[in-house]
């Protein structure tokens, strides 16, 4: 059975069930309107007869029915019931609508009106089942006969049916109204929901958990008018909040510019972006099409373990460059220390390899360890050849001592603010250019200064080149969209720290990027750094 039969007897049946249901009620308090307006009817009947001077008065009388009998019929007659009975205190007839019942015992029990009491029920008499009121006549303090005023419970019957006649016509309409309701209601639900079958929209519902709680990839949904509908669980992780504090909120405010960004504009190769310090490959369909606004989906992709992987491909690819260019020059110098030998020049060949600097082309010019820390000290000896095999020359220098050392997370936010500044001194250089690197270690604080002796920054880009998504690397040194994520990443985890930075020229000609950390900070737990090149 398809959802719309379903939905329609569903529908049709409850539809049924209240209009008889209130067809039910409402004749029920219809005939209680007609049995409480008889019974009005005939208490009123029966006290003005019981007040009457001419029924008091008759009742003294030798033959009181020739009084009383005309004057009942009269007043039955008029008040439309079925019969008006005056008897004396014994129960004996004066009045009836069969005159041959008169003077005659009534049928029924007399106790009640006799004691003084009104009395209103059903009982059967000499004309049948009827309702009933029978009222006591005072003369003075003393009861001298009753009154009995009454209708058949068919005449109240009849009366009813006929106004039943009209409810269920007002019912059989209420049916056709509530059926005809029933299948546009039916119509309008199959449209809202694509006329989509039960099985289907389970199938819905799965997919949608599916991605709610088990796509690696972050989904975030908005509507027509900017406002998140749905935030899965690996968005939310990515964006270092709570579903349920996103879900609801314009995404101009729950999202970061860049995100809001390739949100709006659309972007279907993917974008890197900032979220915190997680690097991301952001990817929408835009929220406008044709001029006008439509739902769009954002989907995120952490591409902070891919930058992490590079990075330390990079640097095995500038180890392996080294080994060979120490493999090279290794060549050459046992070529030299050979060719001293065959001609016999022992002494030269002896105070050549004297000469030779020990190391080869990896390593720092010293054999310190920086801060320390074996990571960082391998870092900037991989950069260090790499920027030797490039023809660029690399200086490390650490001034000050350490009271103690510095612990795990430092080291690693250090990695990546070294790595990336590094990366761009040393793809600002070219052949003959040089990078200093200063360490500068104080009681409470920590410094750190790359120079370089490139084109330097622009005065007019230096308090822009921070910004997430930008890059100096286009044509000319001129801002180039799609990169600027090393900084930009270096910038917010200086920040975390409560450290500055800053970008100025360099005494060798090219750009300072100076930056001061303070040791005694402490903050929340970091994310794990990424290195991204930009």
């Amino acid at each position: 059975m398809t959802l719309r039969v379903q939905l329609l007897l569903l529908q049709v049946l409850i539809v049924c069930v209240v209009t008889v249901g209130t067809g039910v009620v409402a004749g029920a308090l219809q005939e209680r309107a007609i049995r409480h307006a008889y019974q009005d009817r005939m208490q009123a009947v029966a006290l003005s007869v019981a007040h009457l001077p001419a029924i008091l008065e008759a009742l003294d009388d030798d033959d009181p029915a020739a009084t009383i009998q005309p004057i009942a019929e009269v007043i039955r007659e008029a008040s439309d019931v079925t019969y008006v009975v005056v008897t004396d205190a014994e129960g004996i007839r004066y009045s009836h609508p069969n005159p041959e019942r008169i003077g005659e015992m009534v049928s029924t029990d007399p106790s009640v009106p006799l004691s003084g009491e009104i009395y209103v029920g059903t009982q059967t008499g000499t004309l049948g089942t009827s309702w009933r009121v029978k009222v006591p006549i005072w003369l003075e303090d003393e009861i001298v006969g009753t009154v009995s005023v009454g209708i058949l419970e068919s005449d109240l019957s009849d009366e009813f049916v006929a106004n039943l006649y009209w409810l269920l016509i007002a019912m059989g309409g209420s049916a056709v109204l509530g059926v005809l309701g029933a299948a546009l209601v039916t119509a309008i639900i199959r449209r809202r929901i694509y006329r989509l079958e039960p099985r289907e929209i389970a199938s819905l519902v799965e997919n949608r958990e599916t991605t709610l709680h088990r796509l690696s990839e972050g989904v975030v949904t908005v509507d027509e008018h900017g406002t998140i509908e749905l935030v899965n669980d690996a968005a939310a992780n990515l964006l270092g909040a709570q579903a349920a504090d996103l879900t609801g909120r314009p995404a101009r405010e729950a999202l970061g510019s860049a995100l809001v960004e390739v949100l709006e504009q659309g972007e279907q190769e993917g974008r890197l972006v900032l979220a915190d310090e997680r690097v991301l490959i952001a990817r929408s369909t835009g929220t406008h099409h044709s001029g006008e606004a439509v739902a769009a989906t954002l989907l995120l992709r952490d591409h902070t373990e891919l930058h992490e992987t590079l990075r330390r491909v990079d640097g095995a690819q500038s180890l392996t460059d080294g080994l060979r260019a120490q493999a090279h020059e290794f060549a050459n110098a046992m070529h030299v220390v050979a060719g001293l030998l065959e001609i016999g020049r022992g002494d030269e060949a002896r105070a050549f390899i004297s000469r030779r600097t020990p190391g080869g082309s990896i390593g720092l010019r010293d054999d310190a360890t920086l801060l320390d820390d074996p990571e960082l000290t391998a870092l900037l000896s991989v950069k260090a050849a790499q920027a030797r095999e490039l023809g660029i020359d690399l200086d490390v220098s650490q001034t000050g001592s350490l009271e103690r050392a510095i612990d795990d997370d430092l080291a690693a936010d250090l990695v990546t603010i070294l790595g990336n500044l590094v990366d761009n001194a040393i793809e600002a250089c070219g052949v003959g250019d040089r990078v200093e690197v200063a360490v500068d270690i104080g009681a409470t604080s920590l410094g750190v200064t790359v120079d370089d002796s490139g084109a330097g920054v622009p005065e007019h880009l230096r308090g822009w080149i921070f910004t997430e998504g930008m890059s100096t690397k286009g044509p000319d040194g001129e801002p180039k969209p799609g990169r600027g994520i090393g900084l930009a990443l270096v910038r917010r985890v200086v920040e975390r720290r409560r450290g500055s930075i800053e970008v100025e020229e360099a005494p060798i000609g090219g750009a300072r990027f100076r930056l001061v950390i303070p040791r005694v900070a402490r903050r929340t737990p970091r994310k794990k750094p990424a290195k991204a090149a930009g």
